[in-house]
């Protein structure tokens, strides 16, 4: 439930942030501020900074930062709602009343977690009765004591059991239906428990309540070895993570968290001593996954499977999160041996080899070139130059304008030293100072964006659109021939491509048939534009709102313009008439 903006900025008006991280830190005064020994990390000199003007804290150390909410879900493992409630009643403040819809859904989450807490602790009993051996000696025999499956409550579910009916006599048959547990068979007119079978691993959210499964069959069967609830009011895959409710309570101990592909990995990897271990509940790891991670550890660590499938996996989840990695944010990979899994591997070598075997981790940027170029013959130009095309497009997709400078330089490095050329001068010119060639690369690179107007800039992202999405400006023909465009050369393509739109031909690959004349200045708006990987994530009818969006914005830039030559004009000679044209004009631009 969201709490309205007024009320959560009244309660930080009545609460100092000193007065609420106080209680728990002990803070000196330094100048404006406090500073303290950090809440996040054993230190003995103090690294941790409250700002009560600023409002909020920041632990050097550790980079943990925000204000007093954050400060009482990270201290105390609260949600944003129990720390909200707690500091309200701190604040002298009512609790705040949500609508009828909010408070309903409270309820059915607080049933919904009731259903899961009955569950869990059911099954997990049933797991040590005497007719159930079979899935204990399982258990064990991976390795896990008695001890791992009390801490992680892991269960197992008979087959045919009748704790549906148990439920029934406390919850409706609506409500146990809602979480996902049971579903329906149509010829028996029953309902079947989807665990049935298997080893259960509750999946929980970041306070430790259990939200849905993940289970495993223990004999040989057709059925999938390892299936997860379904996505439920309270449970989507893609924004949970197993385990992290347990392994975010070590982020003052390291920086550092394993993120493996299955629950099995992790529990092993935690009975052996490595606590700090994750896993995504076996889907792709999402953006919003990896920003959760991201709140807690700044270097997590991908550690897949050895096999081409959960290598794959690897690369795939490296192409989508590059985008998204900063200076304070960073993704490593590990590559398992071949064929063996992170629980195969630390059965086999133990926690100390294991912890060997992290440190030979590569960065996301370093993972992703050795994974491309050894797909590449070298040797083949064609090959290479497909390889340079697909690895600065990755490279253009990161965010952080500064990183992808200094990221796309190591990169353009790297290519340069596939040439037989740069490989000859490296081995017989040893003391040659380095080449800045490619850094000069990458610099004239943000200088020819420069050498444009912001009129030339809208023009060619305008035109990016017509020489790839053609079909979309089918009904723009109209406002994109009354449009002038500064640039000679930019106005002749544009004209051109309206004619062909004029034609009703039909395009192939929804692109224009463009004259060799324009071929250079058709690259130049292919290297220059910033809009390739937005459109590439939007959909048609978002692409065809961005192009309104810069037709409009050109239109007003081109009034503005005029306005400004017709004032120049009148001030070296007042006439009535480019008076009356500069008034029709403003007027214009105002309505507009």
């Amino acid at each position: 439930m969201k709490y309205p903006k007024e009320y959560l900025d009244e309660i930080k008006l009545r609460l100092k942030v000193s007065q609420v991280v106080g209680k728990s830190v002990q803070l000196k005064k330094r100048g404006k501020e406090f500073v303290g020994l950090s809440p996040f990390k054993n230190e003995k000199s103090p690294s941790f900074t409250v700002s009560d003007e600023k409002e909020f804290y920041h632990c050097f150390s550790t980079g943990e930062h925000g204000n007093i909410f954050d400060f009482l879900m990270k201290t105390k493992s609260l949600g944003f709602g129990e720390a909200v409630k707690e500091l309200a009643a701190e604040a002298g403040m009512p609790q705040y009343k949500f609508s009828i819809m909010d408070n309903e859904k409270e309820k059915r989450f607080n049933t919904y977690k009731n259903i899961f807490k009955e569950y869990s602790d059911f099954f997990h009993q049933q797991l040590f009765k005497s007719e159930n051996n079979q899935a204990l000696l399982y258990l064990e025999k991976r390795g896990f004591n008695q001890s791992i499956i009390k801490e992680f409550n892991l269960g197992y579910v008979p087959w045919q059991n009748n704790f549906y009916e148990k439920l029934l006599s406390k919850f409706s048959e609506a409500e146990i239906i809602l979480t996902g547990l049971y579903y329906k068979n149509e010829k028996q007119n029953k309902y079947v428990d989807r665990f049935n079978s298997r080893i259960i691993f509750p999946i929980n959210n970041l306070i430790s309540e259990t939200i849905a499964f993940g289970g495993r069959i223990i004999r040989e069967s057709q059925l999938a070895k390892y299936i997860n609830s379904p996505e439920t009011e309270f449970y989507k895959k893609g924004r949970t993570i197993f385990n992290l409710d347990k392994a975010k309570a070590l982020r003052s101990e390291t920086n550092k968290v394993i993120i493996v592909e299955g629950y099995m990995d992790v529990v092993s990897l935690y009975a052996a001593g490595i606590k700090n271990t994750i896993s995504n509940s076996g889907t792709a790891l999402t953006e919003t996954q990896i920003e959760l991670i991201w709140k807690f550890y700044s270097s997590p660590n991908i550690c897949l499977d050895g096999d081409q499938s959960g290598q794959s996996a690897a690369l795939r989840i490296a192409e989508k999160l590059l985008p998204l990695i900063n200076e304070n944010n960073k993704i490593y990979f590990s590559i398992m041996p071949k064929g063996e899994d992170p629980d195969d591997f630390i059965k086999k070598n133990g926690k100390d080899k294991f912890n060997e075997f992290l440190k030979s981790r590569k960065i996301i940027q370093s993972y992703i070139w050795d994974a491309y170029i050894s797909e590449v013959d070298i040797n083949n130009p064609f090959e290479i130059s497909k390889f340079e095309k697909k690895i600065k497009s990755l490279c253009y997709g990161i965010k952080d304008e500064t990183l992808k400078k200094y990221i796309l330089e190591d990169f353009l490095s790297k290519l340069n030293g596939l040439t037989p050329i740069q490989n000859y001068k490296k081995v017989f010119t040893p003391f040659a100072k380095r080449s800045f060639n490619i850094l000069n690369e990458t610099k004239q690179l943000y200088k020819d964006k420069n050498n444009f107007s912001k009129a030339e800039i809208k023009e060619q992202s305008i035109l990016y659109i017509l020489l790839n999405y053609l079909n979309l400006a089918k009904n723009k023909k109209d406002d994109l021939f009354k449009i002038n465009f500064s640039n000679k050369q930019n106005e002749e393509l544009k004209k051109e491509i309206i004619s062909q739109l004029k034609s009703s031909d039909i395009f192939e690959n929804n692109k224009p048939k463009i004259d060799e004349k324009y071929q250079s200045l058709v690259n130049e708006i292919e290297k220059n534009t910033n809009l390739k990987n937005i459109l590439l994530k939007k959909d048609n009818e978002e692409r065809v709102e961005i192009l309104d969006d810069l037709i409009e914005e050109l239109k007003e830039m081109n009034h503005l313009k005029q306005i400004e030559f017709l004032e120049n004009k009148l001030a070296k000679n007042l006439d009535e008439g480019s008076y009356s044209e500069l008034i029709k004009l403003k007027s214009q631009l105002n309505r507009e």
